[in-house]
């Protein structure tokens, strides 16, 4: 058998320089990098992250009967943003599970309709499906989980112990929800508000609310669980709140707390986040400005329309 040769001891004495040479090399650039001014690695960070930020739409679709339109492809979606079209990076059609938070509320104001948001969070509980997860809060003065994320289908006990008291915090719970949201796996996310929107001691105001629904990629469905016969400024305000939180994200506002129409419009939702479009994009317009961008979208076949969040506010530096 053949024994390779050892090398000699000139050629190990040059092998050994040359990686004493490259460890001095790689200790400088070491060194560099550790002493080079903070804000300048910051800057190469934020480059990254800019440059690979991609905006998530979930769209719903329908055709002039109100049904579910199916089969799209990536060609017959055109999104714009500020009116400037932009190239569609991400396509997606298949049925996917969601994660959806519960927010219920029990505060002062909602005596004597407390048993009715609870019987109408078992509705939509009892429409998901296996592989969808779902938590349930409640929020008065602050805001509480109850249970969560987990494919149950039963509201916990809990929550059939609690009376109604205390102010409002509905920005908060939409808050908290959606930074709970942001970090599920689940590409499609809901939020679903059974309020009487009157909101009297967040510490966020409703533009935070929606913008972290927002950049969580959240839909916000909301039902008006004031009673029906209130009048007046407060209560059309409290459904205006309702009613922005839910065309500005994409979702629906329901105007009826209970009866045949509430389950269906529940059924309807399960239903429209299960078979979604999924469209994602990266803007053309890079400026951390923490400007509102309006996004549109728009789509080939007549008389199909979409159904999306309204848009985004940029984020700052």
């Amino acid at each position: 058998m053949r024994r390779e040769r050892e090398p000699a001891p000139a050629s190990r004495a040059t092998a050994r320089r040359r990686r004493v040479h490259y460890l001095l090399a790689l200790a400088l650039a070491l060194a560099a990098v550790a002493q080079a001014p903070a804000s300048a690695r910051q800057d190469d960070d934020e480059v990254v992250r800019v440059e690979s930020e991609l905006v998530l739409l979930n769209a719903t679709v329908t055709g002039p009967d109100g049904r579910f339109v199916r089969k799209l492809a990536r060609e017959d979606f055109r999104v714009f943003e500020d009116g400037r079209e932009q190239s569609v990076a991400f396509f997606g059609v298949e049925e996917t599970p969601f994660a959806a938070a519960i927010l219920l509320d029990t505060s002062g104001s909602m005596e004597g309709r407390l048993s009715l948001a609870r019987a109408a969070a078992i509705r939509f509980l009892d429409g998901l499906r296996e592989e969808d997860v779902a938590a349930v809060y409640h929020f008065n003065s602050e805001v509480e989980q109850l249970q969560d994320f987990a494919p149950g289908r039963d509201l916990p006990p809990v929550a059939y112990g609690l009376n109604s008291k205390g102010w409002t915090v509905l920005h908060d719970a939409v808050l908290r929800a959606a930074r709970d949201l942001s970090s599920r796996p689940e590409k499609r996310r809901a939020i679903v508000v059974l309020s009487d929107g009157a909101d009297t001691r967040s510490g966020a105001s409703a533009d935070k609310a929606l913008d972290a629904a927002l950049a969580a990629g959240a839909v916000i469905y909301t039902v008006n669980m004031a009673d029906p016969r209130a009048q007046g400024i407060q209560a059309l305000g409290a459904a205006g709140t309702l009613r922005h939180f839910a065309e500005k994200s994409g979702g629906r506002y329901l105007s009826k707390p209970g009866g045949q129409a509430l389950s269906e419009a529940f059924a309807e939702i399960v239903e429209e986040l299960s078979r979604q479009y999924t469209l994602g994009y990266r803007p053309l317009n890079r400026a951390r400005d923490g400007r509102w961008r309006a996004v549109e979208v728009k789509i080939s076949k007549p008389g199909a329309t979409a159904r999306t969040r309204k848009g985004y506010r940029a984020r700052k530096p």
